[in-house]
């Protein structure tokens, strides 16, 4: 029986090391096919030039177009003008390399004969379809042109090859309203409130008598089309081009301007996308979901991208092509009712969403196109999806086989926890509530705020610190800053795949769209449902779970995560949600080597922690004791005192209160360590904000006169208090404030460890610049301790610590090697760390931060994910020169960069033992720390075999 074991064994490592040989050898090939030169790769007929490794050259588009024509999925022929174009047309006063024309020219040749038609011929005309395609996918932020190298001529021809005059003028009148607002960029103008081509559909439509676009008749449209034209002339000066080959050319520049177009560039900032990365450009054969009863187009996703849930989910529309379902300009059907109005393109979808989900190994976003019964696949990628969707597809893919937990943990964006942890209603609210619309739901969860109709309105109220509604009929790429800004997104019109779903989705935005029983006056500002009437700035409630819409705010309660780990509640612990969160995280910890702590100041906040997964605290900060209460009153007679007789009757005081403190916090950790920083905050913290009328009630309670507490303030004030007199600089000064602390840190733990609780306390003293510094604090740690042990009668082996110091000013990480001598850990401070490193103020730099941000001279804000190429490298230099010393010294960060997820991966990848953060990001810190351990084994997501 053993030896059969063996074979198998055996047989199995031989197979997977040819399965990893076969990968390896794939793309090998594939980057042998990126030849110099060549900007051209086409696609068609079942075979393609490049395939899906490809991305950085053919974008995203381009490489799954070609990978779906190399599996055998029908796709039309096209082919991909490469990324390195783009990268030229920048870096070359928007020129482009010699040969390109030529090589546009021949696989213009190959396109037409796959499909069997000529562009710009007058028989059998073939039209382009022009689209952008970046290596990450950016929907709807970069231009699109379909119905390419249509004309007057053309149409007729058209008409006549298809015996469809309507379907030829209908493919015209879009092509030029793409055309002139893409190319030749004829807008709504200033004042004007509407599309002025929506505007002359709507007269049309009007006239007619139908509902719809799809209701005009042929002539009806060639009236538009002649109206579209002269909108053209006369707002551009221009005539439209009626060469189809001019037609390209100008659909190609304006795809590649469109990658530093103001949308593409906040979405860029906004999810990291470096500008160097440029866009390729997709030109393909257009097929025609325009052409009757028998003809449609879709979008769908092969699982519910919002819930995660394995159903077939997206909508189509018959008789129309892709923008209209994106767009929102007719109501879509969802994509369940195919099978009925078109069961034999839907059976062929089922079979092809099948075998591109077990191909491409994850959820594809989709567009398809039927042509007169014939199904043609234009566009799969990597599906968007919320939080909670990203956590169930991995798992229920992980049971299905169709991936391992390894590559399940790489799929999950570690920011999309935070999803799980969001609010949502609270039932009785709810149900009390007025409901006044209801939509599809398209993002989960739950959000209240202000009414706003427009981007600019939602970004300015943002600013101003309120919580935002942002409410469209339909959203835009030109609406993304107010997306943005906004808690939540409503919309009146568009389904389930139209541009708000897609983007909420991406962002983790509440959203629910296609609300179709509201109404919205923009010129009134005011949005009806339900026969109520709301007005700019009245609140607005949205469960994105349900798609139901209320006036008024809603009280909100915890997640069922939140309700499970921290509330205890059963029902909640029953949700599928809580349980597959909890295995998520139980995977992680197997994986993760970083240790993950906590920031916490309270016993309350400690527990909290300790549920979410923290293993001790990283850091407690002892001046966050001081402000409950009336505690701030005996720190304000320390720093007022002028003399030691009068600190130590305060100091006698704070004592009191921080040695409780620290009991309930050690008692709380139940044998974990605990960092805990020394009295750090600039003094004017406590004094420098005091009003006349605090000034009298602390005169009564301290016997010092309001004009003698004022006159001291003036005395310590300081130009600039952020690197004035304050951490181990006030330490110094007075030994006797750090001995206070000490003494109510130690006796804390000695009495906690005397009922049994083991206690592991670790006093860091902050802002040490130079080695001397902390040499002299630990001496006055170390005395005081000795004086805590004879006080108490015990050992040094009884009542344990550890000193060690915060690296958060550039000399500190610089002379490393000298500060280690004196310590027995160090926790990078990265806050002060990057403002002093930097020289940039966390409080007064976001006036200029955006501004830097749109000129790339920062890509993200530096306080919120590390700087990595300039702080970054002070915190390596931090770690080499320490354990040069001492290598086994213990490291760790606290800053609030612990808990984003690149930062933390830097952080591994640096060497740190471990990371703290804020308790709710604790479960994004240990899925980034199991992330970075699986990417240290060169792993990434698509490549667990």
């Amino acid at each position: 029986m053993a030896t059969v074991k063996k074979k198998a064994a055996k047989k199995a490592v031989k197979k997977s090391a040819k399965k990893a040989t076969k990968k390896t050898a794939a793309k090998k090939s594939a980057a042998a096919k990126a030849k110099p030169g060549k900007y051209v790769y086409v696609w068609g007929d079942g075979k393609a030039d490049g395939d899906g490794s490809m991305k950085a050259l053919l974008g995203g588009k381009g490489a799954n177009l070609a990978e779906m024509s190399n599996i055998g999925v029908p796709v039309p022929a096209g082919f991909t003008i490469t990324t390195e174009v783009c990268t030229y047309y920048y870096d070359n006063g928007k020129k482009y390399p010699k040969t390109l024309d030529a090589q546009i020219e021949e696989n213009i040749a190959k396109v037409e004969k796959v499909m069997g038609k000529k562009f710009g011929d007058l028989e059998n005309p073939l039209l382009l379809s022009v689209r952008s395609g970046a290596r990450e996918s950016m929907p709807g932020m970069m231009d699109t042109i379909l119905n390419l190298g249509i004309n007057d001529e053309v149409v007729e021809a058209l008409a006549t090859k298809t015996g469809n005059a309507k379907f030829a003028w209908d493919s015209y009148r879009r092509f030029l309203q793409m055309y002139g607002s893409v190319v030749m960029e004829v807008e709504a103008e200033a004042g004007e409130h509407h599309d002025p081509y929506e505007v002359i559909l709507d007269e049309a439509k009007e006239k007619a008598g139908v509902k719809d676009d799809s209701g005009l008749s042929a002539d009806d449209l060639r009236e538009v089309v002649e109206k579209f034209k002269a909108l053209i002339k006369d707002r551009s000066g221009k005539n439209f081009p009626e060469d189809p080959r001019a037609q390209l050319k100008g659909a190609v520049n304006a795809v590649f301007n469109s990658w530093n177009n103001d949308r593409a560039i906040v979405y860029r900032q906004k999810y990291g996308i470096p500008a160097a990365w440029g866009t390729a450009v997709n030109v393909q054969a257009m097929v025609f979901g325009n052409t009757g009863k028998t003809s449609g187009t879709g979008v769908a996703f092969t699982r519910d991208p919002a819930t995660g849930e394995n159903v077939f989910y997206g909508e189509y529309l018959i008789d129309a092509q892709g923008e209209d379902v994106v767009a929102g300009v007719r109501t879509p059907k969802p994509i369940a009712k195919m099978a009925k109005d078109l069961p034999k393109s839907y059976k062929e979808l089922q079979v092809i969403r099948k075998k591109l989900e077990k191909h491409f190994r994850d959820v594809q976003d989709v567009e398809f196109t039927i042509e007169e019964g014939k199904l043609w696949m234009l566009q799969t990628r990597n599906g968007k999806r919320t939080g909670f969707a990203a956590v169930n597809i991995a798992l229920d893919m992980v049971k299905e086989r169709l991936i391992k937990k390894e590559e399940a943990i790489l799929r999950i964006p570690a920011d999309d926890l935070s999803h799980l942890l969001a609010p949502i209603f609270d039932s009785k609210a709810e149900k009390a509530a007025t409901k006044v619309g209801s939509g599809l739901p398209a993002g989960p969860g739950a959000a209240s705020g202000k009414i706003y109709f427009s981007a600019e309105e939602s970004v300015a109220a943002a600013a101003k610190g309120e919580s935002v509604i942002l409410v469209r009929q339909a959203t835009s790429p030109e609406d993304l800053r107010g997306m943005i800004a906004a808690e939540g997104i409503l919309t009146t019109e568009g389904g389930a795949s139209s541009h708000a779903a897609l983007v909420a989705r991406q962002m983790g935005k509440v959203c629910v769209c296609g609300a179709h029983n509201m109404s919205i006056d923009y010129d009134k500002k005011t949005l009806t449902g339900n026969g109520v009437t709301l007005n700019e700035g009245d609140e607005l409630s949205l469960n994105g779970f349900v798609g139901s819409v209320y006036a008024g705010e809603i009280q909100s309660s915890p997640s069922q995560v939140i309700q499970g780990l921290l509330e205890n509640k059963a029902a909640a612990k029953r949700s599928d949600t809580y349980k597959k969160f909890m295995e998520l995280m139980s995977w992680t910890d197997k994986l993760r080597k970083l240790g993950i702590r906590t920031n916490s100041d309270t016993p309350e906040q400690v527990e909290q922690a300790i549920k979410f997964g923290a293993e001790g605290i990283g850091l407690t900060r002892a001046e966050h004791m001081f402000f409950e209460g009336n505690r701030i009153d005996s720190v304000r007679e320390m720093i007022l005192a002028d003399d030691d007789e009068g600190r130590a009757k305060a100091l006698k005081k704070i004592k009191v209160f921080m040695k409780k403190d620290f009991k309930g916090i050690f008692k709380a950790l139940d044998g974990r360590p605990a960092t805990i920083r020394l009295l750090d905050p600039p003094l004017h913290e406590f004094i420098g904000t005091m009003t006349d009328e605090q000034k009298q009630d602390l005169s009564e309670k301290i016997g010092m006169s309001a004009s003698d507490i004022t006159k001291r303030i003036h005395s310590l004030h300081e130009e600039n208090p952020m690197l004035g007199h304050r951490g181990c600089r006030l330490g110094i000064s007075y030994p006797a404030i750090t001995a206070t602390q000490v003494e109510a840190i130690l006796e804390a733990a000695a009495e906690v460890q005397a009922k049994g609780t083991k206690v592991l306390p670790e006093i860091m003293v902050p802002l040490v610049s130079y080695a001397r510094e902390l040499e002299i604090q630990k001496q006055v740690i170390d005395e005081t301790a000795d004086e805590v042990r004879k006080k108490l009668g015990l050992k040094k082996s009884q009542l344990k610590y550890t000193v060690g110091t915060m690296i958060e000013i550039p000399r500190a990480a610089i002379t490393a090697d000298e500060v280690a001598e004196h310590a027995e850990f160090f926790s990078f401070g990265t806050n002060d760390l990057t403002q002093t490193g930097l020289g940039l103020s966390r409080d007064d730099s976001s006036s200029f931060l955006p501004a830097y941000q749109d000129a790339e001279v920062l890509s993200n804000n530096p306080f919120a994910s590390l700087d990595q190429g300039g702080v970054g490298k002070l915190v390596e230099m931090g770690v080499k020169g320490g354990r040069s010393v001492k290598p086994k010294l213990k490291l760790g960060i606290c800053g609030e960069h612990g808990g984003d997820p690149d930062s933390v991966k830097f952080f591994h990848r640096a060497g740190l033992n471990y990371v703290s953060c804020s308790p709710f990001r604790i479960p994004v810190a240990r899925l980034a720390a199991a992330q970075a351990a699986l990417e240290e084994k060169g792993l990434a997501r698509g490549e667990v075999s």
